[in-house]
């Protein structure tokens, strides 16, 4: 996500960072390439320009030009601008002391609402909290049986009654069914239009009215930039939303959502989706959303995502082995489930700090998850004690192994030496000593 305003404003503060002293006009060519930069990526104008004015303005003031290392200062203060542009300090959903926690959901027709609603479910469900779905969009069909098949996946219960009934009765009557069934949250998918129009208003206020919902989540498509915005804009104007949950961040976005939604409408962002499965959906935060714009990584979201495909002691375990030098082909390939568990490769990798320009560098190295699948074959058509010591692979049992996977000797035989290329690294990097990215993207 980002790519490419990444690389711009990256590439726009690689002039400043390393210097050891700054002047203004250093500053004003810096602003210079990063409004042109937020403007490519379809930001707001206003936003674009109040922003590199308070940049700028902190860049010249408080002794920054004089200071030890400006550079750094300078993206510094970018950093906690971006922040606080995309809303500053995160948001969680405002749950209910008792009762189901009632989340309607609104936008327009496209935007990805009802597989966001199935989304939202499951990751509540990772916190604990059971979620059911009412399907409230009697206007578009199949919108139902989506809904039904969607909320299926995500292994939350859905209320429906067809498309007979009123949206407000069905409301009305999901919230008295999730009271006695003890949901923990009610998340309400209504009705979207191509454009907005006073039907869909009054629908959305009358749903509102009767069932009284805790939050009130607009659901954007972060594929249409400014034009999401504009919507943001509209809906603050004729319903009070709370939030705004961003659909297809992992798409060619540009950003301009991301980055003008809050300072427009004053709404913050909740929730973003990141790719097509139903579990990539994660809260957003600002600022670690600003470190991954500018090549700064996200380490505290890469933990995260660790911690829910791990445990301690696997972790412990693992640690003991890497610096006996006792990692394994069996371990590398446990941990490369693991990983894939937690997301695209792509994306986990982008968390790490300096990785993301680090791959799109490198566009020789082969990010498909079907090379992952690929290696897995491989490992799994060995021995269990070829796999303990990669060592004991001769010419004739390349050969069987490349049989068994359906591979070839060569992807053996690069699978081996690569193998031997982390098991370095990581000694390495258990000795406090850390590689460069470069160098640990061609040990993959």
């Amino acid at each position: 996500m980002f790519d490419q305003l990444s690389d711009r404003l990256q590439d726009a503060l690689s002039g400043v960072r390393s210097r050891g002293k700054l002047t203004e006009a250093d500053v004003d060519r810096a602003m210079r390439e990063i409004r042109l930069a937020l403007l490519e990526a379809d930001v707001n104008f206003k936003v674009v320009k109040q922003f590199t004015s308070q940049v700028r303005e902190r860049c010249l003031g408080a002794g920054v030009l004089d200071s030890l290392n400006p550079g750094q200062q300078v993206v510094k203060i970018v950093n906690e601008e971006l922040s606080a542009l995309m809303g500053g300090a995160s948001r969680e959903i405002a749950f209910a002391g008792s009762g189901p926690t009632v989340i309607l959901m609104a936008g327009l027709q496209g935007s990805g609402k009802t597989t966001a609603c199935a989304k939202l479910a499951k990751l509540l469900a990772r916190d604990g909290k059971t979620a059911a779905l009412v399907a409230c969009d009697t206007q578009r069909p199949a919108a139902v049986e989506q809904l039904v098949t969607v909320g299926r996946r995500a292994g939350a219960r859905v209320y429906e009654r067809g498309t007979e009934p009123p949206p407000t009765e069905i409301a009305a009557w999901a919230l008295e069914q999730a009271r006695a069934a003890g949901d923990d949250v009610l998340i309400v998918d209504t009705a979207g239009r191509l454009h907005i129009d006073e039907e869909l208003m009054a629908e959305l206020a009358a749903i509102r009215k009767l069932i009284k919902p805790h939050d009130i989540l607009l659901v954007l498509d972060a594929m249409t930039g400014q034009d999401a915005v504009n919507v943001a804009e509209a809906f603050t104007e004729r319903v009070d939303f709370d939030g705004v949950l961003l659909t297809k961040l992992d798409g060619d976005a540009r950003g301009g959502a991301a980055l003008s939604v809050k300072a427009v409408t004053g709404k913050p962002i909740l929730y973003a989706s990141v790719g097509e499965k139903l579990d990539e959906l994660e809260r957003f935060h600002p600022e670690r959303m600003a470190g991954r714009i500018l090549g700064m990584g996200d380490v505290l979201s890469l933990i995260e995502k660790a911690e829910e495909v791990s445990d301690q002691s696997q972790a412990e375990e693992l640690e003991r082995k890497i610096r006996r030098q006792e990692f394994t082909l069996e371990d590398f390939l446990q941990q490369m489930r693991q990983v894939r568990r937690m997301g695209p490769l792509t994306n986990v990798l982008g968390l790490m700090p300096g990785m993301g320009k680090a791959m799109r560098q490198l566009r020789q190295v082969n990010m498909d998850e079907r090379e992952l699948d690929r290696l897995e074959s491989i490992i799994l058509s060995m021995t269990p004690a070829e796999r303990s010591r990669p060592d004991l692979i001769d010419g004739s049992r390349r050969k069987r192994i490349a049989r068994g996977s359906g591979t070839t000797v060569q992807a053996v035989n690069q699978l081996v030496k690569q193998f031997g290329q982390m098991r370095k690294l990581m000694a390495q990097m258990a000795r406090g000593k850390m590689p460069d990215p470069q160098q640990l993207l061609r040990g993959m």
